[in-house]
């Protein structure tokens, strides 16, 4: 007589709350170890574009396998149905991306290339605060604004509260730097970079609402784009010596570091665990739980990093996020749909 173990179950609430504390975990951690590992002035030996280059390979090792088989198995099961593919059905990139060729770059250039570039470079220049107000808080503002320019959507009157108060909120952060572009410290870069970053991955949310993308191959596919343009480019330049990245040659436990935790823990873990946190709890409270994600890596980064937390960063900090949650609070009994890719976007993918 065989007897089975049985395995432990979490109940749904239980999945739900460690999905969202390692959501908000790996987010809060991303700004702040970004700013450690791309600010000349700590010590850090790899540049933006190698934790670029590591980011990718991280995703892609987990990914890209994933997506090989999705693919085989969607094929599969398309010749058994003898089904036609659309414009947002088949695979691409030689089996590495679940999207036809023209979505795959379409996506993968925002979302795959131009953000993390943008998002790294701005850490050489402004603090992790910067980046807190200014990327996570600015994501709903710039989706907003492209939701109303290409899907048609419209703002209700509590949810122009909500963003007006997020405009503020930058203003008193990236306002200031500007004010002092001409004081050599090149704050003001950081910033701009930051809002860029923001804006990039704004487009790249609303073309996956547009087109109505499965989350997970969207991602699959953005990260096939960058491994398969990215990486050869960026591996010859360095073997060439027309770049000055040290990914190449820099410690393994270092390029590890930034593969696992870049990579796998920002764009892989985050993003199911993202997924989860929205199933169980629904996009508006979940919005509103990622809402901590400026405040606790604004905090982190003065622990961690010591940097200084100025009167109108933490003014910046406090309407950044009351503009956050007012927005998705109101928002949420009368446009869940808006709120759902407000959600997605407010994470700025790691």
């Amino acid at each position: 007589m065989s007897t089975s173990v049985p395995v432990p179950r979490f109940s749904p609430k239980t999945v739900g709350l460690m999905a969202a504390t390692v959501t908000v975990l790996i987010w809060t951690s991303f700004i702040v170890i970004a700013r450690a590992s791309a600010d000349p002035s700590r010590g850090g030996v790899l540049n933006p574009f190698d934790i670029v280059y590591a980011r990718i390979w991280g995703a892609s090792l987990i990914l890209l396998p994933w997506a090989l088989w999705l693919n085989a198995r969607d094929q599969a099961r398309r010749l058994q149905s003898g089904g036609a593919t659309s414009d947002t059905v088949g695979s691409s990139l030689w089996g590495l991306s679940p999207l036809p060729l023209r979505m795959t770059v379409k996506v993968g250039f925002f979302g795959g290339l131009i953000y993390g570039m943008l998002a790294y470079s701005g850490f050489v220049y402004a603090p992790a605060a910067h980046a807190s107000v200014l990327m996570p808080g600015s994501l709903p503002l710039w989706t907003a604004l492209l939701a109303v320019w290409v899907l048609g959507d419209r703002i209700t009157v509590a949810r122009a509260i909500g963003l007006l108060l997020i405009v503020v909120g930058d203003l008193l952060v990236g306002g200031a730097s500007l004010l002092n572009a001409l004081d050599g410290s090149g704050v003001w870069r950081g910033d701009v970079l930051f809002m860029s970053a923001s804006l990039v991955w704004s487009i790249y949310s609303v073309l996956v609402r547009r087109h109505a993308l499965d989350a997970v191959r969207a991602t699959m596919a953005i990260t096939a784009l960058a491994f398969v343009v990215y990486v050869p480019i960026y591996t010859a330049l360095l073997l060439l010596g027309w770049v000055p990245g040290q990914v190449l040659v820099a410690p393994a436990r270092d390029v590890v570091f930034q593969m696992f935790f870049q990579g796998v823990g920002s764009v892989v873990i985050s993003g199911i665990t993202f997924t989860k946190m929205i199933q169980h709890y629904g996009p508006v409270r979940s919005t509103m739980i990622t809402a901590l994600v400026p405040g606790l890596s604004a905090i982190s980064a003065a622990i961690f990093l010591g940097e200084p937390l100025h009167w109108n960063l933490l003014a910046g900090l406090a309407l950044v996020t009351a503009g956050i949650v007012f927005g998705v609070r109101k928002a949420g009994s009368v446009a869940p749909k808006i709120v759902a890719v407000d959600a997605i976007s407010t994470g700025a993918k790691g």
